[in-house]
C-alpha cells in the first residue's frame, strides 16, 4: 500500500491536525504529551533523537521510543538529528513501526549541535539535505518531514523549502526565527517568512513561533494561511494554551505528576523542569521554595514542593492578595495562574509592526534580568559544576570577580609579586636586559661574573 503524501498525508494519517506540540529535548517525553494531547493538542512530536545513537543503542532505543508505545499518544512524529543520509534511513527504519512521521532536524541553534554539525547548521548544504530526504523518502514506510529555521532573506528561505519539497519532504515546519535568534538574542520569529513558504510549496506547513495564547495559534494561522501552529515555550508553561484557558497552575502540575506515575519510568530531571516552567512566576516569589524544588532527589519530594506552592497561593487567595501581586510582578494574571514567560525582544526588531504587539512592558525586561542571577547556578557548564562542587565558594560571575592589574607596558594581568610590575612576558625581556632577577616569575639571571667562569670552564 502507498504511504499518503502531502495534503493527504496530514488529512488522513494527522486527522488535520492544527494544533502541534513541539519537539522539546527531554521536555516533551510521553507523559508530558499525554497531558498536553488531554487539554487540546492533536499532534505531538517526540524529543530530537540522535540517530547514530539510535541505531547502535538498543538501550537508547527501548528509552526513547519503543518502550513509550500508547494508543492514546497517536499521531506522533519522531524526530531525528543527523547529517549522514545512511545513518539518518537506518534510525528511520527502526522508528517507522512506531510513529506516523518521521522529521528531520534542521533548526536546532544550540551549541551541541553545531559540535555535532546538524540541526540548523546544515542548513547551508542544500546537496547533503537533498540525498537524505530522497533517500529516506525512498527507503521508508512513512512520511519524511522537516522542522527548518528561516534564513534573514525571504527568497533564499522560499528557494530552501522548494528544495525540500522536490527532495521528498510532506510537511514542512517553520521556526520563523533565523539560526542567530536563540538565547539572549531570541527575538520575534518572523511570520512574513512563514506566509512566503506557505505560498510557494505544494504540501502542508506548520508554523512555529510566537505562540503563547489560542488567540496568537488562530491569528497565526489566518495572517500566514498554514495548516497548523506548533508550540513549543508556549505549552511549556501552560499545557491547556491549546484549549484557550489559564488553568491554576496547580492544576496542571497535579495531573501531570498523575500521568507520570501511571506511564513510568520518567526521567526525574525531566519532570523536575516541567515544574520549574509550570511554577515559574511563583518560584520568583517564593524563593525558598526554588530552592528545595533544585534539591528533592525523589518523585514524591517533587510532588511535596508541589504541593506547599499550592497551599501558600491559596492562602494568599484567601488573604485577598490577587490584585497586589499582580501588580507587584507585572504580569497580566496572578502568579498562580498559567500564562506565557515571555523573552525580551532585540532592539533591532522592535521596529517590527507585528513585534509591538507582543513585546511585554519595559519591567517584564528587568524581570528577565533578576531572572538569570538567579538562575546563575542553574545554567553553568557541565565542567564549572564540578569546580562548584569541589569548591562551593567559587565565583563564576565576572562582574563580581576583583578587577587585576594591568601589565604596566601591554595591559596583560601583572604577577601579582613581580618587581617590576609587569606580565610575564614583559618581565622577562626587562629583566634579561637589566640582568636583574624576578623571583614571583621563577626569573634569576647570572651575573656576568658567573657567566665568564661559566665561559672560561667551557673552553678548558
Amino acid at each position: 500500500m502507498a504511504k499518503p503524501q502531502g495534503f493527504d498525508f496530514w488529512k488522513t494519517t494527522l486527522k488535520g491536525a492544527r494544533f502541534v506540540v513541539a519537539p522539546m529535548v527531554d521536555q516533551s517525553e510521553l507523559a508530558w504529551r499525554l497531558l498536553s494531547r488531554r487539554h487540546g493538542a492533536q499532534l505531538c512530536f517526540t524529543p530530537m533523537l540522535h540517530a547514530q545513537v539510535f541505531v547502535r543503542d538498543a538501550n537508547y532505543r527501548r528509552e526513547n521510543l519503543y518502550n513509550e508505545v500508547c494508543q492514546e499518544d497517536r499521531p506522533l512524529i519522531v524526530q531525528f538529528c543527523a547529517n549522514d543520509p545512511e545513518v539518518f534511513v537506518q534510525a528511520a527504519l527502526l522508528a517507522q513501526d512506531y510513529c506516523d512521521a518521521v522529521d528531520l532536524n534542521l533548526g536546532c541553534p544550540q551549541m551541541i549541535a553545531k559540535r555535532g554539525h546538524y540541526g540548523v547548521f546544515l542548513q547551508d548544504e542544500w546537496e547533503l539535505l537533498e540525498k537524505m530526504v530522497k533517500l529516506a523518502n525512498e527507503k521508508i514506510s512513512v512520511p519524511i518531514t522537516c522542522k527548518i529555521r528561516v534564513f534573514k532573506e525571504i527568497d533564499k528561505t522560499v528557494c530552501y523549502a522548494q528544495m525540500l519539497e522536490k527532495a521528498g519532504c510532506q510537511l514542512l515546519t517553520v521556526h520563523g526565527r533565523t539560526k542567530d535568534q536563540k538565547g539572549a538574542t531570541t527575538g520575534i520569529a518572523s511570520w512574513e517568512h512563514i506566509r512566503a513558504v506557505r505560498k510557494a510549496v505544494c504540501i502542508p506547513v506548520f508554523a512555529n513561533g510566537n505562540i503563547q495564547h489560542l488567540s496568537d495559534v488562530l491569528r497565526c494561522i489566518q495572517e500566514t494561511g498554514v495548516q497548523g501552529v506548533m508550540s513549543a515555550e508556549g505549552n511549556l508553561h501552560n499545557p491547556a494554551l491549546f484549549e484557550g484557558r489559564s488553568p491554576p497552575v496547580w492544576e496542571m502540575a497535579e495531573e501531570y505528576l498523575e500521568v507520570v506515575k501511571d506511564y513510568p519510568p520518567c526521567t526525574l530531571s525531566f519532570v523536575r523542569a516541567h515544574l520549574f516552567k509550570l511554577w515559574h512566576h511563583t518560584l520568583q516569589i517564593h524563593q525558598d521554595l526554588r530552592k528545595e524544588l533544585a534539591k528533592v532527589k525523589n518523585l514524591e519530594g517533587l510532588a511535596d514542593i508541589s504541593k506547599q506552592l499550592r497551599l501558600r497561593c491559596q492562602e494568599e487567595i484567601a488573604k485577598g492578595k490577587e490584585l497586589g501581586e499582580m501588580q507587584e510582578n507585572d504580569l497580566p494574571f496572578p502568579h498562580w495562574i498559567c500564562q506565557p514567560y515571555v523573552r525580551p525582544a532585540s532592539k533591532e526588531l522592535v521596529a517590527n509592526g507585528s513585534i509591538k504587539e507582543l513585546v511585554m512592558k519595559k519591567t517584564a525586561c528587568q524581570k528577565r534580568a533578576l531572572d538569570i542571577s538567579d538562575r546563575t547556578a542553574d545554567v553553568l557548564s557541565k565542567n564549572k559544576q564540578k569546580k562548584k562542587a569541589r569548591n562551593p565558594n567559587k565565583n563564576f560571575c565576572l562582574e563580581q570577580k576583583p578587577k587585576y592589574i594591568k601589565c604596566e607596558q601591554c595591559g596583560n594581568p601583572k604577577g601579582n609579586k613581580c618587581v617590576f610590575n609587569l606580565c610575564r612576558g614583559c618581565c622577562k625581556k626587562k629583566a634579561y636586559k637589566e640582568v636583574a632577577d624576578c623571583l614571583s616569575h621563577g626569573l634569576k639571571f647570572k651575573t656576568k661574573a658567573e657567566k665568564q667562569k661559566e665561559e672560561e670552564q667551557e673552553i678548558i
